[in-house]
């Protein structure tokens, strides 16, 4: 017997439900690139062509959709100056700030896992290769 509240029923959200929006939430941040833009942004606001610089290998329309994505979600804030040529800034809200330390930590994570993941997957591609053989 499932004894699981639906706390959506109280007010609340559950990830774990499929039509929970929490999910969309979770699209967002789960992405490479929002792993990365987020704590990079942590140190102040950068212009887009700084940001596509340090984030090595992002093409600009990657950076373009994960900067309107963290925006349309009130992590970003972007800031348009009138001078010629136009700059444009991006700046993290609170909200955004309040994820630095989660994001940081899964790229700290990944960086001192990578031998492990990498030996992990040699592993299991020649375990395939065995039971096709």
């Amino acid at each position: 017997m499932d004894t699981a509240l639906d706390l959506r029923d109280f007010g609340g959200v559950d990830a774990y439900l499929a039509k929970c929006p929490s999910r969309t939430v979770l699209d967002v941040l789960a992405n490479k690139w929002a792993v990365l833009v987020v704590p990079m942004l942590g140190g102040g606001p950068l212009r887009f062509g700084v940001l596509r610089r340090k984030l090595d290998g992002i093409t600009q329309k990657s950076l373009t959709q994960t900067l309107r994505n963290l925006e349309r979600d009130g992590l970003v804030t972007r800031t348009a100056f009138p001078t010629i040529p136009p700059r444009v800034e991006y700046e993290l809200t609170s909200l955004g700030r309040s994820a630095i330390t989660l994001l940081e930590g899964m790229r700290v994570w990944a960086e001192q896992h990578v031998p492990e993941i990498v030996n992990a997957r040699s592993a299991y591609a020649q375990r395939a290769e065995a039971q096709e053989a």
